[in-house]
Parts: structure tokens; C-alpha cells; sequence
């Protein structure tokens, strides 16, 4: 099992990817929230120029956000300044959609826009909401036509897992890996915990929390139960007391870079423990081998807090372990 990383693209990505490829992390995935973080492509395109071996992908773009041929072309871009080495991710819209208060993508527009895609990166003209599109290169210009790049799916139901078993060459999963594909990739966050240090420590809850506030997140706009979730009531409901125009302000503030002032008052630190990839390098070791087993082909970390690089060093012990 591979392990990469994930990173909400900021002042200091490049830096941070750079690091982890020193650290020999397989790939760098980059999150595309327009209204949470930098760009995505500009981003990817300055982590191209820096970094010369790490394997690079977006998890995920949602295909709403930009037209086609945007994609398409920004695509092309980083195809090229790392030839062999991009993957794009394609979602139906987590944050990138909800931040902006518009709803999830169906998934059958999603294989549509997928099969567009690889229509255009192969030099074809394609029909497109109701237009005919082609990325009109001068192959003097840019001699970049035809190419290839692998597309994964963020995909969690069985909508989702159902096109993406149609149309997609991998999946990317916050679950445990889905059954029925040969590339899995699974996005985990947390932190290692020190020799001693207790998981509710501030340390662990500046590099952790995050995690844990997530977990509330994603219960809550997908509308499954949260009678598990610690003080899962008093958050809800304070969250719903919020005027609903403006209510994903509040519940996304901070998405897995920070905890916002109000699930600090909400969410108790031990949540952390219960429900993060927290714990010692010897506990994680055996959790990611537990997900191997399960199908998982790819462990992507995301770490946060002020302390990046800590982060990923302490991971790649974890890759040790499991090389070991």
C-alpha cells in the first residue's frame, strides 16, 4: 500500500509537497474549494516546476465550478510540466459545491463530463451544453494533443461507486475502500502521537481537531445519523439555529485546515481519539494494515496544523513501519 499525502492549497503547498517528496511520499493530492483555498491549478502548475518525482492530483475538482474547456486545457497544462506523473480527481461536490451553497452534482452528469474530457484531450470535437467544443491547438504551438491522464472518482454512495466502476480509473474514498477496484485511495487525517502524549493534548488538538470537526461536517450535509458523534445534539442544533442562507458560512469555516470558534464549543477533544487516524506509529501501523486488507491501495494523509512538516515527518515513519 502506497502512501501519499493531501493538501488544501495554500502560501506554503509548494514548500510542503516538495518536503514530502524528500520524505519519499508516492503522490501529493491538492483539495479544490475555491472559496476555502488557493487555486488549484496554479498551485499544481508551481508544484510541477519545484518538484520532479512525486506523482500529483486534485482531490477533488468539481466539474460545475469551471467550463469544460477550462478543465480541459488546465489539465493539459499540468500533463505537460509533469508528463506521466497527474491524475485527476473529479467529485460531485463536497465543499467545493456547498461552500457556495449549491448542491451536489448528479453523478451521471459527472460520467458525461468525464467521457467529454478524454474526448477533447484526444484532439476530437465534442458537443457540450448544446455547443460543439474542441481545444483548437495550433500543434505548433502546442504539440501537447493527444494525451492521457488516469481519473479517479471521489465517490462514497452507490451512485457514486456505480459511475465510478463505469467511468473511472480509481476511487477516492474517506470510507474504508470499496470493493470491485484496483486503485482505492483512502483520505485519512490526524496526527502521530509522541512517545507519552496523551490524545487530547493541545499539540494533538492544533494538528487533529480539524479532523475530528469534519466528522460532523460530512454527517451533517449527508444527512446520516450523528447519534454517535459526541454531542452531536448541541451541535446540530446550534448549527440549525443559524439563518439557513447563510449556514454553510458557519459549517465549513476552517474545513480541515483549522476548528472553528464554533466547533471548538461544540466538539470535545476527545473526539479526537475516537474519531481521527490518531494514536502511536505502532497502533497506525496496524489500522493501515487493516485497511490494506480491506482494499485499500493508497494512504493519503492530510496533515494540518502549524506544524507541517512535523506532520509529514512523522508519517513517513509510518511508511517505515509499513515497508517493514
Amino acid at each position: 500500500m502506497a502512501l501519499s499525502c493531501s493538501f488544501p492549497p495554500g502560501p506554503d503547498t509548494v514548500e510542503h509537497v516538495a518536503l514530502a517528496e524528500s520524505l519519499g511520499y508516492e503522490r501529493a493530492w491538492l483539495y479544490d474549494s475555491p472559496a476555502l483555498y488557493f487555486d488549484v491549478w496554479a498551485t499544481l502548475a508551481r508544484v510541477a516546476d519545484r518538484c520532479d518525482s512525486i506523482g500529483l492530483g486534485t482531490s477533488v475538482i468539481v466539474p460545475r465550478l469551471r467550463h469544460i474547456a477550462v478543465t480541459a486545457s488546465a489539465v493539459a497544462q499540468i500533463a505537460h510540466l509533469a508528463p506521466g506523473r497527474f491524475t485527476l480527481g473529479v467529485g460531485a461536490g463536497f465543499t467545493g459545491a456547498r461552500t457556495l451553497g449549491e448542491k451536489p452534482m448528479r453523478w451521471d452528469r459527472i460520467v458525461d463530463f468525464t467521457e467529454a474530457l478524454r474526448a477533447l484531450w484526444r484532439g476530437e470535437a465534442v458537443e457540450w451544453e448544446g455547443k460543439v467544443i474542441e481545444l483548437m491547438y495550433d500543434r505548433e504551438h502546442l504539440p501537447v494533443l493527444p494525451f492521457e491522464v488516469p481519473i479517479w472518482f471521489g465517490a462514497e454512495g452507490p451512485k457514486g461507486l456505480d459511475a465510478a466502476r463505469r467511468a473511472a480509473d480509481g476511487v477516492l474514498s474517506i470510507r474504508l475502500g470499496p470493493s470491485g477496484f484496483d486503485q482505492v485511495g483512502r483520505i485519512i487525517t490526524g496526527t502521530v502521537l509522541d512517545e507519552g502524549e496523551s490524545a487530547d493534548a493541545d499539540r494533538v488538538w492544533a494538528a487533529a481537531g480539524h479532523a475530528a470537526a469534519t466528522r460532523y461536517h460530512l454527517a451533517y450535509e449527508m444527512g446520516v445519523d450523528m447519534s454517535g458523534l459526541p454531542n452531536a445534539e448541541e451541535w446540530r442544533a446550534s448549527i440549525e439555529a443559524l439563518p439557513e442562507a447563510e449556514r454553510h458560512l458557519v459549517l465549513h469555516s476552517g474545513h480541515v485546515t483549522s476548528v472553528s470558534a464554533h466547533d471548538t464549543a461544540f466538539v470535545p477533544r476527545e473526539a479526537v481519539a475516537a474519531l481521527t487516524f490518531t494514536g502511536t506509529v505502532e497502533t497506525l501501523r496496524e489500522r493501515a494494515a487493516r485497511m490494506a486488507a480491506k482494499g485499500v491501495t493508497e494512504l493519503i494523509y492530510q496533515p494540518a496544523g502549524p506544524d507541517i512538516p512535523r506532520e509529514l515527518e512523522a508519517f513517513a515513519r509510518l511508511r517505515e513501519e509499513v515497508a517493514a
